[in-house]
């Protein structure tokens, strides 16, 4: 399965792990990325992506309504296994706030 990890850059200092990667000159909105997870999902570049933003909601409010993309609240390691195995889900929107600082 490949994997990707992708966020919108308002949100890269929250995890400090990603910010070496996410630390660019391009700025990238929240229709930017979903569009970005689109085309990687549909083009079969990835299997399944690790997204997110404050609360969740808004990431996964745009990546839904594309074409053959299935993105959901995902606050938990296990909750994503379960979406991407019992409801055949290819995006998870993690909740940035519930992260540990």
């Amino acid at each position: 399965m490949k994997l990707g990890l992708i966020q919108a850059s308002s949100q890269k200092e929250k995890n400090k792990t990603l910010e070496h990667y996410l630390n660019s000159k391009i700025q990238l909105s929240y229709v930017q990325v979903s569009l970005a997870i689109a085309l990687l999902i549909n083009s079969r570049s990835l299997d399944f992506v690790v997204t997110g933003c404050t609360s969740c909601q808004g990431m996964m409010l745009d990546c839904n309504p594309f074409p053959n993309i299935q993105c959901g609240y995902l606050p938990t390691p296990q909750d994503a296994f379960l979406f991407s195995h019992i409801n055949n889900g290819d995006v998870a929107s993690f909740p940035y706030c519930m992260a540990l600082k």
